[in-house]
């Protein structure tokens, strides 16, 4: 035996089910299969596999834990180079067993998220095998030194044994070595070295080391040399490249020391050379995997962000430009036909967004999904930027042909341009998105440009919504009134409640800042009936002060709350807790609201209407009305909407056209029974027009500004 057992492996802590115990030991036997005589091992097959059973299990549990991690597999390299396993097929058999079989052994082949968690651990693996590997043959190399050095300092009696073993050491050493005078003459290499790169010894003691220096050398590897040379330092260790003899270019770890004669001065230099190129390979195979979109092959949004934050160490003044694309409408084509024309698509549309973009300093990525992004260095201006994304929605125009379907794409592309003064990659990041989700609103298949202006607004409206709550609770909101004035003899008939916000930020708020918020929030069905509230509080205490001549109250009522189950008894219970009559309380509607509501919403309507609370259709004239459809609704009033009012402004006579629509609007209204109000009154003659045409009411600056009550009740 060899000495080697189980218990150097731990165990997995946690159970497992019988079809992945099962998995385990048929991916542990098919990963003994492929990796036996990669490399010499002091085991039988028997314990071969008896240790790669406790490291599959290390790999399963990490790969199926619930917190994800990759150290269990860095790991498990380590624990193959301290079992020996360094041969060079060792490592690439193994990473290609797990990616095609661990998965499917374990019955999870399906599982996207794991394929991920795959790619991770084989790159995990990878760096614990390259490390303990590196590692080992640093201690190789250092024995080696150690060893060359201790020739020199032993006693001139043993200097005959000693050269003896330095020679053994040299001829037989696995890496490449050679030595070389104080110019860099080589004067004698191993057969390592020989084999490594191709020429023989004969050849390679006519050269010099700087002879081999490949041009690609970063320039501290010629620091380092020249401070080697100068005695100021002992050694220095690199990677660096060589070019074969046949043209080919070999990748080596190079140490190379100073042994200096018994003044102390430079005498010869050796060099230890380790050829990793296959390790190099696979790093820069696992490199582009990790940067790059698999399906795509474009660059992934890792390799994204690093050329972005690169590109913010230009100098002062450099310009960059971002766009940020989504595909309008893939979800539908990706649910309906499938993911694979979903993935095929994807793939037609990188294509042509990257030849359409094609460029120094420009890169094209795709950041997961239908997301994709250009990053433009050095960009000339904005008008650079919009002149990509105007060919990118062009490249986007033709038909994708995939699998008999033809296919149609667009896409909403955010754009921002400026300069890196000022300014950081997250920032760029944010406000590209905030463009992307503008063009989509704006209506897709177009780009939007980074406004700050517009990007204050949408933020101030971000505020109003997310402080909207707390500002109800605070009592923030209060209600202004504009009286409803009878244009035959001036008498106020009902006053308007129009609310408003004081804001503590943004001071003194009107509807149309907040209303529409209120409204997509949910909030606006308590925020109309705290109106509610306060208007009929209002109309109370102006019955209590006026009797007979107290006017009704109009209070507006939003579509969800024209919706709201709970209206008809919220209306109700306001009406009975301040005594006040229904008469005195009419409720608006705008025309859209009222003509598209469904059957559940007009009986609320019609069980207020049926009370006695007036019902009132707001900004008449704008919507698309059923004029057939009216007479069956339980309205009382039309309000017409003050754009109809402006052509009957003038002093010298009203738009002919206007006039005409009001005046059938009018008669319309008195045909159903109905009152009808002017919006908008701005001017005597505009109030004396309406009134010839026989518009019962006005509403407008003529007669008064929305105000407090006190402001108001002086006109009743």
């Amino acid at each position: 035996m060899t000495g080697w057992t189980r218990q150097d492996i731990p165990r997995a802590r946690s159970a497992v089910t019988e079809p992945v115990a099962a998995g385990m030991e048929s991916f542990a036997q098919a990963w003994a299969s492929a990796i036996i005589g990669t490399s010499y091992v002091p085991m039988t097959k028997a314990e071969v596999v008896d240790h790669l059973r406790g490291l599959t299990e290390l790999l399963v549990e990490a790969l199926l834990a619930d917190t994800f991690r990759t150290s269990a597999a860095h790991e498990v390299g380590i624990r193959l180079v301290e079992a020996h396993f360094t041969g060079t097929e060792t490592l690439d058999r193994t990473i290609q067993l797990m990616g095609d079989e661990l998965l499917t052994e374990l019955g999870r082949d399906t599982e996207p998220h794991l394929r991920s968690r795959i790619a991770a651990l084989q790159g995990s693996l990878s760096a614990g095998y390259a490390q303990s590997l590196r590692e080992r043959t640093l201690d190789e190399q250092e024995a080696i030194r150690e060893a060359v050095l201790d020739a020199r300092d032993h006693a001139e009696a043993a200097l005959r044994a000693s050269e003896a073993r330095f020679r053994a050491v040299f001829a037989e050493a696995a890496i490449g070595m050679g030595i070389s005078d104080t110019d860099g003459n080589i004067l004698e290499v191993n057969q390592s070295l020989q084999d490594m790169l191709g020429y023989p010894a004969s050849e390679l003691r006519q050269r010099n080391l700087r002879s081999l220096m490949h041009p690609a050398d970063a320039e501290s590897v010629w620091g380092f040399y020249e401070q080697l040379l100068h005695g100021e330092r002992d050694h220095f260790r690199v990677e660096k490249r060589f070019n074969r003899r046949d043209g080919e270019a070999v990748w080596t770890h190079l140490t190379i020391s100073l042994v200096r004669d018994d003044d102390g001065q430079p005498a010869y230099q050796v060099a230890m050379v380790e050829d990793v190129t296959d390790r190099h390979l696979l790093q820069n195979r696992l490199r582009y995997q990790a940067l790059h979109d698999p399906l795509t092959t474009l660059p992934n949004r890792a390799l994204f962000l690093e050329r972005l934050s690169k590109a913010f160490d230009g100098a002062a003044g450099t310009r960059i430009g971002l766009c940020y694309l989504d595909l309008d409408g893939f979800k539908v084509i990706n649910d309906s036909l499938g993911h694979d024309i979903g993935d095929q698509l994807l793939v037609a549309v990188a294509n042509r967004l990257d030849e359409s973009v094609a460029g120094d300093g420009r890169l094209v990525a795709r950041m997961g999904g239908d997301e994709f992004v250009i990053l433009i260095e050095g960009s000339s201006g904005t008008q650079s930027i919009v002149d990509i994304a105007d060919r990118v929605l062009y490249s986007l125009t033709g038909p994708i042909r995939i699998d008999g379907h033809e296919l149609s794409v667009s896409a909403s592309i955010g754009l921002v341009e400026r300069e890196i003064n000022g300014t950081t990659s997250a920032d760029l990041m944010r406000d590209a998105d905030i463009t992307l989700y503008w063009a989509k609103a704006d209506g897709k298949s177009r780009w939007a440009l980074y406004d700050p202006e517009r990007n204050a607004r949408e933020v101030a409206r971000f505020t109003l919504s997310a402080t909207m709550p707390a500002a109800l609770e605070n009592d923030e909101f209060y209600v202004d009134y504009q009286p409803l004035v009878r244009l035959e003899d001036s008498k106020v008939l009902g006053v308007e409640a129009l609310v408003r916000w004081q804001h503590p930020e943004f001071g003194r708020l009107a509807p149309d800042r907040f209303i529409e918020l209120a409204e997509e929030t949910g909030l606006i069905v308590p925020l109309g009936r705290w109106v509610l509230r306060q208007a009929c509080r209002q109309a109370r205490r102006w019955l209590d002060a006026f009797g007979d001549a107290t006017p009704f109250v109009s209070v507006n009522l939003a579509v969800r709350q024209s919706r709201d189950p709970a209206l008809v008894n919220d209306v109700k219970s306001i009406l009975e807790e301040f005594a006040l009559p229904p008469h005195l309380l009419q409720l608006e509607l705008t025309e859209s609201a009222i003509m598209g509501t469904a059957d559940e919403p007009l009986e609320a309507l019609r069980q207020l209407s049926g009370m006695g609370v007036r019902i009132a259709i707001d900004d008449f004239g704008t919507g698309y009305s059923n004029l057939a459809y009216l007479k069956h609704l339980p309205v009382h009033e039309l309000k017409i909407a003050g754009s109809f009012m402006e052509g009957m402004r003038a002093a010298d006579g009203a738009d002919p056209v206007d006039a005409k629509i009001v005046s059938t609007l009018v008669s319309l209204a008195h045909a159903l029974g109905l009152t009808v109000t002017a919006e908008g009154v701005e001017t005597p003659s505009q109030a004396e027009r309406l009134r010839k045409i026989g518009c019962d009411s006005g509403q407008g600056w003529l007669f008064a500004r929305p105000g407090r009550p006190d402001q108001i009740e002086v006109l009743f």
